[in-house]
């Protein structure tokens, strides 16, 4: 069974930093992709793309987060990393990974729909 499982949410003062981890089970990285996406309070239908990384060594990042958050994983441990720093009030939301068994097109890193598995979400809260 496939299973990823985020962790490292939490209460946090605007300026600090948190770390979000998305342990995987039941596939390996070895050709993957995974991405971070958040829900925002009160849109429930939408969940905006955070940050993308795949086996082919590609890595994106939403305008929102970039050069404030960092994606990386490590294979071994077949876990994926979301490290946010500068956080923000306007960062408060639940953040989900997700994960497709190939890299994507760029064009369609941020389509929900082109992944396959997707974890159960860790909230995020950062006050001002």
């Amino acid at each position: 069974e496939v299973q990823l499982v985020e962790s490292g949410g939490g209460l946090v003062q605007a300026g600090g930093s948190l770390r979000l981890s998305c342990a995987a089970s039941g596939f390996t990285f070895d050709d993957y992709a995974i991405a971070w996406f958040r829900q925002f309070p009160g849109t429930p239908t939408e969940r905006e793309g955070v940050s993308y990384i795949s086996s082919d060594g590609s890595i994106f990042y939403g305008d929102s987060v970039r050069g404030r958050f960092t994606i990386s994983s490590d294979n071994t441990k077949n876990t994926a990393y979301l490290q946010m720093n500068s956080l923000k009030p306007e960062d408060t939301a639940v953040y989900y990974c997700a994960a497709v068994s190939r890299p994507l097109q760029v064009l369609m890193i941020w389509v929900r729909s082109g992944y396959e598995y997707w974890g159960q979400g860790t909230q995020v809260t950062v006050s001002s």
